[in-house]
C-alpha cells in the first residue's frame, strides 16, 4: 500500500486561515485510504502527555521487533519491576505531579509503533495535540489556544505529520481528538471575575489573556499582535462574536444552559443560532432545520479540514457533542465528510462523545451524520459491572434493556433496519480518561485485586462482542489507578491518567520506570485475541446472540444467567454469526473456579452430531480439541471455561 514519505520541511504556523491554500496541500498527494469497515479496527486511546517520552529501554521492541536494549545512554528509563518499584513514590508528591504536565511527546509515541502494532492495534486515537493556553496546566489538551499549531510540550506540526506517515507505514490509522464546542481559558470576564450562567445573560469581557491567569490585558477583538502566545488563533476566531459569554455551566442538564455556558473555565464558542425554548429541547428535527451556522463554526470547520490535508488524518473523535446544537454537529460532519471524500478518504470516521443512553445516541447519529457514538454512559458501567458480577448480561426473552448484551439487540425498537446497526456505530470501552458522573474514579483493575484477575474476561467481551472495540492505554499493563480518598474527590480523574513512561507519575505509585512490557500476560492476551479477531470475520462483523447455559445440560434447564442476590459469578456466553458460520464465545466471571457447562448453539449451523473446534482458551494447558454437538435444547456443546477465563469455539 503506497503512503507518503516522511516529511522534514518546517514552515511557519499560519496566523490566519487566509494564509492556507488547501488545494496546494491536496495537489498530487496520495492519502492513506479509509478502512472498508471500522468494525474491523481495534482502537487504542492514549493520553499523549502520559504515554511516552522516547527514553525507555528494555521490555519492548522497535517496529521490526528488534529489542530496545538497556545500554543506550539516551534511554535511561528502565522497565518497571513490581517487586522493587511499586509504591516507592511519596504519595502526595506523586499525586501533585499527576496534576501537571508530565512529558509525553509525539516522538515518544512514534517510537512505540512496534509495541502497538504487535498488540494488534489498527487505529490510534490520540488526545488533543493542539497548542494550549500559555502557562496553563492543561496537559489533557482540551484547553486550546491555537487551533493551527501543536503544543510545544508535545512537539511540532511536522512531528505530528511524520508520526501519521510512520503509523500508516506500519498499517495503523490515526484518529485525532478534536474540539469545536469550546476553546481554552483565552479571555477574562470583566474584573477577572468568575461569572456563572444565569438566564442567558451575556457577561462583560475584560480582554484576551496574554497567558494563563492574565486578567485580560489584550484587546478583545482582532489584533495585530507579533506573538501568537496570547489570545486565540487563527485570528478569525478573535472576533467578539466567536464567544457565547454566558459564564460557567452550573446545571449540566438544563437546556439551553448546557449548550451555551462555558465548560468550567473553558470558553464556549458560539456555533450558531437555533430555537432556545426549553419546550423544544426534544425536537431535534426543528432545531436542526432552523439552525443558522456562525462564522466561528465555519472557521473551525476549515481548520479541521486543514488538518486532514496537512497530516493525512484518518478520523476524528469529536468532544462534548452533548454541549453543541445538533445543527452545528450536522454542519460540521457534512463538511468534513465531503472534504475527506474529495481527498480519497471514502470512510473518514467521526466518532462523537455522546453522553446519554443508547436511543439518544442513535437519534443524534441519525440526525447529525456522525458515524459512531462514544461515551454512552451505560456501556462502560454495564460492561464493567457485568464482568464483576453485579449486573445482568441481558435477557432476550424480554424487551427490557437491562443488561450489556441488550444494548446490541432489538434494533427494531429504535427503527434500525439491521440488527448489526449498533455494532457498526458504537465504540465500546470500559476504561477511559473521564468517567463522567463518577465521584471517586478508578480504572477497571483499581478497586480490588480480583478485578485485575478479571481483565481477560472484560477484554474478551470487549474484543469479541459487537461494537468497535477501544482499549484505554495502560490496560494492557494492568494499570490500577484509583482514587481511594474518602473526603476529597477533587482532581479524581488524575488517577486514571498514569504515565506509561514512568516519569514523575508512573502507575502503581512509582516514578522513573516504564511499562512497555511486551511479556506482560495482559498484553499477550490482547495480542492473541486481536489476532483471532483478525482471522475470523465473525468476531468483527457477525450478528450477536446471547446464549442460554446449563449446569446439568438437561432439556428445560437452560437459562440466560442472571444475578442472584446481586451477584453473578458464572458463565456468560454469546455467539457471533456471519454468512452461515458461528463462533461461540464464553467468559467465566468466577475467578476461583473453572466451570463446566452446556451452552446453546445454532442448530441449523451446528446440528447434533457435528463438532466444534476450540480456537482459543486461557487455560494454561491449551490444546486444540473438538467437542461434539449434543441434541440438548436443540443443539448445545459442553465445555469448560477456566476461572476468570475466556474461550472461543467454532
Amino acid at each position: 500500500m503506497s503512503v507518503n514519505p516522511v516529511f522534514t520541511e518546517k514552515r511557519p504556523v499560519e496566523r490566519s486561515l487566509r494564509e492556507i491554500d488547501v488545494s496546494e496541500l491536496l495537489e498530487g498527494k496520495r492519502f492513506y485510504p479509509s478502512p472498508a469497515s471500522w468494525e474491523d479496527e481495534v482502537l487504542y486511546f492514549l493520553f499523549l502527555d502520559r504515554f511516552s517520552d522516547g527514553r525507555e529501554s528494555g521490555g519492548f521492541g522497535s517496529l521490526d521487533g528488534t529489542p530496545v536494549g538497556e545500554n543506550d545512554s539516551a534511554r535511561p528509563t528502565l522497565l518497571f519491576s513490581p517487586q522493587n518499584d511499586a509504591g516507592t513514590a511519596d504519595r502526595d508528591a506523586w499525586f501533585e505531579a499527576g496534576r501537571n504536565w508530565c512529558g509525553g511527546t509525539i516522538a515518544g509515541m512514534k517510537d512505540k509503533l512496534g509495541y502497538l502494532k504487535r498488540l494488534g492495534i489498527t487505529s490510534v486515537w490520540v488526545s488533543p495535540v493542539f497548542r494550549q493556553v500559555t502557562g496553563s496546566g492543561d496537559y489533557h489538551g482540551y484547553g486550546i489556544q491555537n487551533f493551527l499549531d501543536v503544543d510545544p510540550h508535545f512537539g511540532t506540526r511536522e512531528e505530528l505529520r511524520d508520526f501519521v506517515a510512520a503509523a500508516h507505514q506500519s498499517g495503523i490509522r490515526v484518529i485525532l481528538d478534536i474540539i469545536i464546542n469550546h476553546a481554552g481559558d483565552v479571555f477574562a470576564y470583566e474584573g477577572n471575575a468568575q461569572y456563572t450562567y444565569k438566564d442567558g445573560c451575556e457577561w462583560p469581557v475584560q480582554g484576551y489573556r496574554l497567558h494563563s491567569g492574565d486578567p485580560g490585558s489584550l484587546p478583545f477583538g482582532r489584533m495585530d499582535f507579533e506573538s501568537t502566545d496570547g489570545a486565540v488563533w487563527p485570528e478569525e476566531l478573535q472576533d467578539e462574536q466567536t464567544w457565547s459569554k454566558h459564564g460557567e455551566i452550573r446545571n449540566w442538564d438544563c437546556f439551553p444552559e448546557f449548550l451555551d455556558g462555558d465548560f468550567c473555565t473553558l470558553k464556549d464558542v458560539h456555533l450558531g443560532d437555533a430555537p432556545k425554548d426549553p419546550a423544544l429541547a426534544w425536537d431535534l428535527q426543528r432545531r436542526i432545520r432552523e439552525f443558522s451556522p456562525s462564522n466561528a463554526l465555519r472557521h473551525l470547520t476549515e481548520i479541521y479540514q486543514f488538518w486532514i490535508a496537512y497530516a493525512d488524518i484518518d478520523g476524528y473523535r469529536l468532544d462534548t457533542v452533548k454541549h453543541m446544537e445538533p445543527g452545528a454537529v450536522r454542519y460540521f460532519a457534512t463538511a468534513v465528510h465531503e472534504f475527506a471524500v474529495s481527498a480519497g478518504k471514502e470512510n473518514f470516521y467521526i466518532i462523537g462523545e455522546i453522553t446519554g443512553g443508547r436511543s439518544y445516541a442513535a437519534s443524534i447519529l441519525d440526525s447529525t451524520g456522525l458515524d459512531a457514538a462514544l461515551g454512552i454512559n451505560d456501556i462502560p458501567d454495564k460492561l464493567e459491572f457485568m464482568v464483576k458480577g453485579s449486573r445482568s448480561p441481558g435477557n432476550p426473552d424480554t424487551d427490557e434493556q437491562e443488561g450489556y448484551f441488550d444494548l446490541f439487540r432489538n434494533s427494531l425498537l429504535d427503527n434500525k433496519h439491521t440488527r448489526q446497526w449498533y455494532g457498526k456505530h458504537i465504540v465500546t470501552m470500559f476504561d477511559d480518561h473521564d468517567q463522567v458522573g463518577v465521584r471517586h474514579k478508578f480504572r477497571f483493575a483499581g478497586d480490588d485485586f480480583r478485578s485485575e484477575l478479571l481483565l481477560p474476561v472484560v477484554l474478551g467481551v470487549n474484543l469479541a462482542s459487537a461494537g468497535i472495540p477501544c482499549i484505554y492505554y495502560g490496560t494492557e499493563q494492568a494499570f490500577n489507578g484509583a482514587d481511594h480518598r474518602r473526603d476529597d474527590d477533587s482532581y479524581s480523574d488524575v488517577f486514571l491518567r498514569e504515565c506509561m513512561f514512568g516519569g514523575p507519575f508512573g502507575s502503581r505509585q512509582s516514578t522513573g520506570r516504564h511499562f512497555f512490557n511486551e511479556a506482560h500476560p495482559v498484553y499477550r492476551f490482547i495480542r492473541d485475541v486481536t489476532e483471532l479477531r483478525r482471522d475470523h470475520i465473525e468476531l468483527r462483523r457477525g450478528r450477536q446472540y446471547l446464549r442460554q447455559v446449563s449446569a446439568t445440560g438437561l432439556d428445560g434447564d437452560f437459562y440466560y444467567p442472571q444475578p442472584m442476590n446481586g451477584q453473578l459469578h458464572w458463565i456468560i456466553a454469546w455467539s457471533r454469526v456471519f454468512a452461515r458460520k458461528e463462533l461461540l464465545c464464553a467468559v467465566n466471571t468466577d475467578t476461583d473456579n473453572g466451570l463446566t457447562v452446556s451452552i446453546v448453539v445454532d442448530s441449523s449451523i451446528h446440528p447434533p452430531g457435528t463438532t466444534m473446534q476450540c480456537l482459543y482458551t486461557t487455560a494454561e494447558d491449551f490444546q486444540h480439541h473438538a467437542v461434539t454437538v449434543e441434541a440438548r435444547q436443540g443443539s448445545s456443546i459442553r465445555i469448560t471455561v477456566p476461572a476468570g477465563g475466556f474461550v472461543v469455539y467454532g
